[in-house]
């Protein structure tokens, strides 16, 4: 599985950057999060290990607010195109860092890609000084005006490797947690953009090739039209 993330992730880099130019998605996230854990952490964050950094658009939001920032990855290639910051290519279930060595652990948008994220909230919490805090962002889809789901008359459901719910409870185990919900608005067309990046559409085609799974995942939201919203979890919890 883990093999497979990090193969899906190194072919996803050109995809991801057309995606980010276009929507400024992941930034958002990652401003929006980096809000929430300063919001409740009762010292300064100073030290944050950027969990998931891709191609370092979220490390670039805590690396200005921060006085350290570490970017970790899977992705060999996805990290190649951050240059601003510390890089670790590194699994979230066995960080390469010692106990009570940062502030913050910031998992934007990545946590649910792994298949037991208990394991990573655990190793979070390790790493995590006394009154850290951590935080995650997990995708709860796209819904229309009426708020039905976009993919429900589809032959295919958008699913991630782990899903919101078991992304909260993995981290409610470890630190005691407060979420929310971030809706944003997005056209039919950035729907197909973002399932056109070849990690994403491994949630509708995980089983095809590459080319295979984001020609099928165009074909599948063709006749998706307008403006529909787009719904992210959020989950920040206090050491103790």
């Amino acid at each position: 599985m883990k093999a497979a993330v990090r193969t899906n992730f190194d072919d996803s880099v050109s995809a991801y950057d057309a995606y980010e130019q276009r929507t400024g998605r992941f930034t958002a996230l990652a401003k929006l999060l980096a809000t929430e854990l300063s919001a409740r952490a009762d010292n300064p964050v100073n030290a944050v290990l950027d969990a998931g950094a891709g191609t370092g658009v979220s490390t670039r939001v805590f690396a200005e607010r921060a006085q350290r920032t570490v970017a970790l990855d899977i992705s060999r290639e996805m990290l190649r195109k951050l240059k601003a910051a510390p890089r670790i290519e590194a699994d979230f279930d066995h960080l390469p860092f010692v106990d009570n060595s940062f502030d913050g652990v910031a998992f934007t948008a990545s946590l649910f890609l792994v298949p037991d994220p208990a394991v990573a909230a655990r190793e979070a919490a390790r790493v995590l000084r006394p009154d850290g805090v951590v935080g995650a962002v997990a995708p709860l889809g796209w819904v229309d005006a009426d708020g039905t789901d976009v993919f429900a008359d589809l032959e295919r459901e958008s699913r991630s490797p782990t899903g919101a719910d078991a992304v909260e409870a993995a981290l409610a185990n470890e630190v005691t947690v407060t979420t929310g919900t971030w809706c944003f608005a997005t056209t039919a067309e950035d729907v197909r953009r973002f399932h056109a990046i070849p990690a994403m559409a491994a949630r509708l085609y995980p089983r095809l090739t590459v080319d295979e799974r984001v020609t099928k995942a165009r074909a599948l939201l063709a006749g998706l039209e307008g403006t529909v919203e787009q719904r992210w979890r959020w989950i920040v919890g206090v050491a103790e």
